[in-house]
């Protein structure tokens, strides 16, 4: 039986971080270890996963550089096959979520990619991430909430980038990617991601923060002058295809 490592970051969380909490000690999967980041939280968070402690693994709560560096600790502790991260908006959609995903995992894969639901306004949609493939160079198709990888691969792919604010799992998948790593989609919903973080804002300054990395993302990333002859006309192309978009749905047309 494979251990899993199941990881909530967290920082000033209380809104929905107890339903979260619950949703891992209550899988029937028996070999978890759970374990909580928290970025020195200084309203109710604490108190929440105190309350929760002897079904907590590990958790540390200190000041830290942002989501990718709390991620990166969390590896440095994790001791299992493989690693799911689980943030504090999310939860897991049922108590045998995990014994259900653990049937597909085997010895010859190193990333598992399941269907998510996304929530917003109390509404839930189910998605199923585009995945490892060509596309991966041009945008982002995976949901860290949908993901189970192995553990090791963060010994041969690198940490998460530290200087990214939201881009930290695009870049890291597409590295990955470039590395040839195997993946496989698993068609059974495994959680929900609330649309109630940082990366799920939809302002206009925020999308063009969140362009402006997956641009920077692809040049490091790239080694092919012709690629980046490409990215340069997709870009040339996409941000006033984003901007007519963003301008229409403000406007209601």
């Amino acid at each position: 039986m494979h251990k899993l490592s199941i990881v909530t970051i967290t920082r000033n969380s209380e809104e929905f971080l107890e339903q979260t909490i619950t949703s891992v000690i209550e899988q029937t999967y028996p070999n978890i270890q759970y374990i909580i980041v928290d970025g020195a939280s200084d309203d109710g968070t604490l108190d929440i996963i105190r309350k929760y402690d002897e079904h907590i693994d590990r958790w540390i709560s200190e000041p830290d550089k942002g989501i990718a560096d709390a991620m990166n600790k969390a590896v440095d502790l994790a001791t299992g096959d493989f690693m799911y991260f689980l943030h504090s908006d999310d939860y897991l959609e049922s108590d045998t979520a995990i014994s259900e995903a653990s049937r597909h995992l085997s010895a010859d894969k190193d990333i598992y990619l399941f269907s998510i639901y996304l929530e917003k306004d109390g509404k839930k949609t189910m998605h199923r991430p585009r995945g490892l493939n060509w596309w991966l160079n041009f945008k982002p198709g995976v949901y860290h909430q949908s993901v189970i990888c192995r553990r090791s691969l963060f010994d041969r792919a690198g940490l998460f980038d530290t200087d990214l604010r939201l881009g930290m799992d695009y870049d890291f998948f597409l590295r990955a990617y470039k590395q040839g790593v195997n993946a496989v989609h698993v068609d059974i919903p495994i959680s929900t991601m609330r649309l109630t973080g940082i990366s799920s804002r939809t302002d206009w300054q925020s999308l063009h923060e969140r362009f402006r990395e997956e641009r920077m993302i692809q040049q490091k990333n790239c080694s092919s002058v012709w690629m980046r002859l490409i990215y340069g006309v997709w870009w040339l192309l996409y941000l006033p295809y984003r901007r007519i978009r963003y301008a229409t749905a403000v406007n209601g047309d």
